[in-house]
């Protein structure tokens, strides 16, 4: 779904946010940028379904709390219908209810508005190339809330154990993500290259048919790992 400009995979990506006056200047600011087209700014989930079908997308950047359709039911039904456009949501909200609701209706991505030009350009790419990013206010949050809900209950872990064949290297990549670590964390915690964690997730959650970065750590914490 990219096309290719002077060598770049260009993202087409839409903005929605029901704010004129958060929608327009960061589309502007994003369409700064060598590898974004922002190809539609949306003021609703109605809008961004539209635009979605009404051409090539690769990328959604969501805001929450929108009317006529919001965030979260846009997001689920760009997820059954349209799977191929990644979602990243940015919003003001950091509660459990919106983080759990975002990530499971298939956000690949949540930050908060506090996250800066490079942080939301960097997500974006990230989503592109199928990872999932998190900023340190959820990670937090979210494991905070996987702790509360997954440790206290017995035979969690009996229920889903880890496959017997995933490498030590594996299980102490989940551990670190159980941890609250971003790809980068993990990589200089361990002194690797981001790609390699990358293939290391990618071949763990193959292995242990984990969905998102909130089940590996809900994984992570019932294994023990975190």
């Amino acid at each position: 779904m990219n096309e290719q400009s002077e060598g770049l995979a260009r993202l087409k990506v839409i903005v929605a946010d029901d704010q004129a006056a958060v929608r327009e200047p960061l589309a502007a600011v994003l369409g700064l940028a060598e590898d974004i087209d922002v190809v539609a700014a949306a003021a609703d989930g109605t809008e961004v379904l539209a635009a979605v079908a009404s051409g090539p997308v690769d990328v959604v950047l969501m805001d929450l709390r929108m009317p006529v359709l919001d965030g979260i039911e846009t997001t689920r039904r760009l997820t059954e219908e349209h799977p191929e456009v990644a979602v990243v949501v940015l919003t003001t909200f950091a509660d459990d209810e919106s983080i759990l609701g975002a990530l499971g209706a298939g956000a690949r991505g949540y930050l908060t508005k506090n996250a800066g030009r490079q942080d939301i350009t960097r997500a974006i790419r990230a989503a592109g190339a199928g990872q999932s990013v998190l900023d340190r206010e959820v990670q937090n949050r979210l494991l905070a809330t996987a702790r509360t809900k997954a440790a206290p209950a017995p035979g969690d872990a009996a229920r889903q154990p880890l496959p017997d064949d995933l490498t030590p290297r594996e299980r102490e990549v989940l551990a670190l993500i159980g941890q609250g670590l971003s790809n980068r964390g993990i990589a200089e915690k361990l002194f690797i290259s981001e790609a390699t964690v990358k293939t290391h997730i990618n071949n763990l959650f193959a292995k242990a048919h984990i969905r998102d970065r909130a089940d590996a750590v809900r994984r992570a914490i019932g294994a023990g790992l975190a």
